[in-house]
């Protein structure tokens, strides 16, 4: 299929932005990508799919996200994240069942790919449900269970018995062409150095992407002082579980030290401003992050905590938080900010080889924004349209290794009146259990 529109933002290492131009997709992958006219002409016998007044764009990556929590939309806001955890989500999640984390997770998917997404990264339990729901869909994700030191829990009664459970799930997505595994220890306040370093190892092992919520807070921070009587950062190096495939969620309260030990190892970070507002965790140093070579991704968080997974939304509130914070307008300039959601999330996903921009060669994983919409118009910076005046309702087409799963309002992989309908009654069921 040969797709046109007005123009085609590449993401390239030159970051090139093509107007009146078009992608030849065969297969997964991209085969050409160029001015219309000119593969007009060269593919003369392919079929075409002209979207007009539009931006064809790599499809942003969501690179943190706990995806099932969409049934807890909504149940518990306005509160401070330790006794949002502890007082409700944690009691709230003791109730899961794997057709509930299904559904969620479907739901989800939905919501992702209505707003250009076609990737994420997600921490969760029960995440063979999860995988079963985002096989079914066709998205491209990289999964891991949650593993933190509470035993029992939804997924093992020991910590033995969660490792002969990842075992299993690690057998049920190797070799997936769309789905890849990881592991993701919770958190140093809620996981044992023992695990952790374990995790670590299992992650080296099978040569799976490593990832854990840090230094989310200053209590965070003092915790760990208290008990470890080193900054988190710090904590984590000396244990030996940082290195270039482990991915660092959040990083708000760090210092210079802790960004050159991060820098160092090669981790990459991932932004989450939506949830780090909303719960008011602080704001992460991000330029820091980006002057010192890190690799920064952008996530939504779970949707308890956003409660939307829009990364268009995502891309808007990062670039104003920093821009506030710092009391600076030239921060986080709209190419810095899609660079993160793309290429950054990417290589969070440990996936930058495959996807984060569209290049002969690479995966077809690209959505499609209408220039129609008035607040769209007038385009004298394409790009500030898509990260300042996009509220991602703009998005017309959804397409993951050259599948089209969502086109103008209509899923191709999802029966979205059945799941719509289920959803509605998870409310009763959260009261009832």
């Amino acid at each position: 299929m040969l797709y046109i529109a007005r123009y085609v933002i590449t993401q390239n290492d030159k970051r090139e932005i093509l107007e009146d131009a078009a992608l030849l997709v065969r297969g997964t992958v991209i085969e050409d990508i160029g001015k219309a006219a000119e593969l007009k002409v060269k593919y003369p016998d392919e079929p075409i799919e002209n979207l007009g007044n539009a931006v064809i764009m790599p499809g942003l990556i969501n690179a943190h996200t706990h995806i099932p929590m969409s049934f807890l939309r909504g149940y518990s806001d306005d509160k401070a994240l330790m006794d949002w955890l502890y007082k409700d989500i944690f009691p709230a999640e003791a109730k899961l069942t794997p057709e509930i984390v299904e559904l969620a997770t479907t739901l989800s998917c939905a919501e992702l790919l209505r707003f250009g997404c076609t990737a994420f990264y997600d921490m969760y339990m029960l995440e063979k449900a999860v995988f079963k729901a985002a096989d079914r869909v066709g998205i491209r994700a990289v999964l891991g269970e949650s593993v933190s030191s509470f035993f029992p829990s939804l997924d093992a009664k020991n910590i033995d018995e969660f490792f002969e459970s990842f075992d299993a799930n690690d057998e049920l997505m190797k070799n997936h062409s769309l789905i890849r595994h990881a592991i993701n220890p919770h958190a140093i306040y809620t996981t044992e150095t023992a695990i952790l370093q374990r995790c670590r190892q299992v992650a080296d092992e099978k040569k799976i992407r490593f990832g854990i919520h840090m230094c989310e807070t200053k209590t965070e921070t003092t915790g760990s002082l208290e008990k470890n009587k080193q900054r988190p950062i710090a904590y984590c190096d000396s244990i030996g579980i940082l290195n270039e495939n482990t991915t660092l969620i959040h990083m708000v309260d760090i210092n210079a030290d802790d960004i050159a030990t991060v820098a160092a190892r090669g981790c990459a970070t991932v932004h989450n401003p939506a949830s780090n507002m909303k719960l008011a965790s602080g704001v992460a140093p991000i330029q820091e992050q980006l002057d010192a070579g890190i690799a920064v991704g952008l996530g939504t968080d779970g949707p308890a905590s956003n409660n939307a997974q829009n990364m268009f939304r995502e891309m808007y509130l990062a670039a104003l938080l920093q821009k506030l914070d710092k009391q600076d307008p030239l921060q986080m300039p709209v190419q810095t900010v899609l660079d993160m959601a793309t290429r950054g999330s990417a290589t969070a996903l440990g996936w930058a080889n495959e996807i984060g921009s569209l290049e002969k060669g690479k995966a077809a994983d690209f959505c499609a924004l209408s220039l129609d919409e008035s607040n769209m118009q007038p385009v004298h910076n394409v790009l500030s349209n898509v990260v300042y005046s996009a509220t991602g309702m703009e998005n017309i087409i959804t397409v993951v290794a050259g599948k089209v799963l969502y086109k103008n309002g209509t899923y191709t992989t999802i029966d979205y009146a059945n799941i719509l309908k289920e959803a509605m009654n998870l409310n009763d069921w959260l009261k009832n259990n």
